[in-house]
């Protein structure tokens, strides 16, 4: 029996995530998705007079490929499929999971060539430069698991995190980037010994409400590379190569990390900060303020835009929001400032702008979650 759920979530992704025009093709690439959910996405880029194309990907598998995978394999793959995403006017990436550690034990060699010889050409200069794009998770048992909800209960805040009216959202983030873009210097303190200043100035601030991913709820830029020093000490768990970490804290002089440990993964840090000479560097810094988004689930597309928090990213910077730092890392990692996580300010300019996890600021408002469940009601 087809859920109507999906239909309206398809809407949503072709119509207004990735505005599919007439005549326009889009690249569909499932992971480990349900295939009447794909037949939907099909069925509106049809509707919208768009020419949908479809990749169907399966993590198991993709293990497997990468198990023995040489150079000269990941070089024939990203040729072909750079030449694919050139023809692409949109991409619609949906991502379920069976296992989120599928990739756990991979060699990490291995995981860094990858990046380098198909994720760098072919998502990180190709796909997010040249195309509309919108990536988004798909729920499973696994991710309930990770939530702490039972698999119904998480079914049903997926799809209504899922298809709210993010054009409410973008008018409330509209301030926030105002703000953003007039502002210098960043303070962030929080909960254990998160101590941490860095300069904004001159960096875009971009807004994301439903076009980029989905769930969404961000407003991002990135720090001036060099003006990064201080301590923060993140709170949320973390999956990144296939590895868990918890409690990460990075300590930062002159824009570089200097120190780094982990009450888990710690071990495998240093790797991951050594890929490149962009690695130890900040390609990123977004305020999350999704209402509905509470607890972090190991999920990145959802922890970064938990109400109330904050990621500060090791690794590259987008184009858009470029502060000239660039490697194949690129890890969000998350600190929750809510008074149940031991709470925290950001301010900008010696102003406190937002409050254990509140924004305090008259124009920000806005995007304080009794403002935006109010108003951004499930479209």
């Amino acid at each position: 029996m087809k859920d109507s759920r999906y239909t309206k979530l398809a809407d949503l992704l072709i119509n207004y995530s990735t505005c599919l025009q007439r005549g326009e093709h889009i690249l569909i690439e499932a992971f480990d998705m349900p295939r009447e959910m794909v037949v939907e996405l099909v069925k509106a880029a049809s509707d919208a007079g768009g020419y949908p194309h479809v990749a169907i990907r399966d993590a198991q598998i993709m293990r497997a490929l990468h198990d023995n995978a040489e150079d000269s394999q990941y070089e024939t793959w990203s040729e072909y499929d750079l030449e694919r995403m050139k023809r692409m006017d949109a991409y619609l990436g949906m991502r379920g999971s069976h296992n989120v550690s599928e990739h756990s034990g991979l060699d990490a060699e291995r995981q860094q060539a990858w990046g380098r010889i198909y994720g760098n050409p072919v998502h990180m200069k190709q796909r997010l430069n040249e195309t509309r794009w919108c990536v988004l998770r798909w729920p499973t048992p696994g991710m309930a698991q990770l939530a702490g909800m039972n698999t119904e209960a998480f079914e049903d805040f997926y799809f209504d995190v899922c298809t709210l009216d993010y054009s409410v959202m973008a008018e409330a983030a509209d301030e926030l980037v105002e703000v953003m873009n007039a502002t210098n210097q960043v303070h962030i303190q929080g909960p254990g010994d998160t101590d941490l200043t860095f300069s904004i100035q001159d960096i875009p601030a971009i807004p994301c409400c439903g076009k980029l991913n989905i769930p969404d709820g961000e407003v991002f830029t990135a720090p001036v590379k060099d003006s990064v020093n201080g301590v923060i000490h993140y709170n949320t768990p973390s999956i990144y190569r296939g590895h868990s970490f918890e409690n990460i804290r990075l300590e930062f002089k002159d824009g570089k990390i200097i120190s780094s440990t982990a009450d888990q993964g710690g071990e495998f840090l240093e790797g991951i900060f050594n890929t490149d000479d962009g690695s130890r560097f900040v390609g990123e810094f977004a305020i999350g303020f999704n209402p509905y988004i509470k607890e972090a689930m190991k999920d990145i597309l959802f922890d970064e835009k938990i109400a109330g928090s904050l990621h500060f990213t090791p690794g590259n910077s987008y184009d858009d929001a470029c502060n000239t730092n660039k490697s194949e890392v690129h890890w969000d990692l998350v600190l929750i400032q809510r008074p149940e996580y031991g709470g925290g300010t950001i301010s900008f300019d010696g102003e406190v702008i937002r409050k254990d996890g509140m924004f305090v600021k008259d124009e920000l408002l806005g995007l304080n979650p009794e403002n935006l469940i109010g108003q951004a009601s499930c479209c």
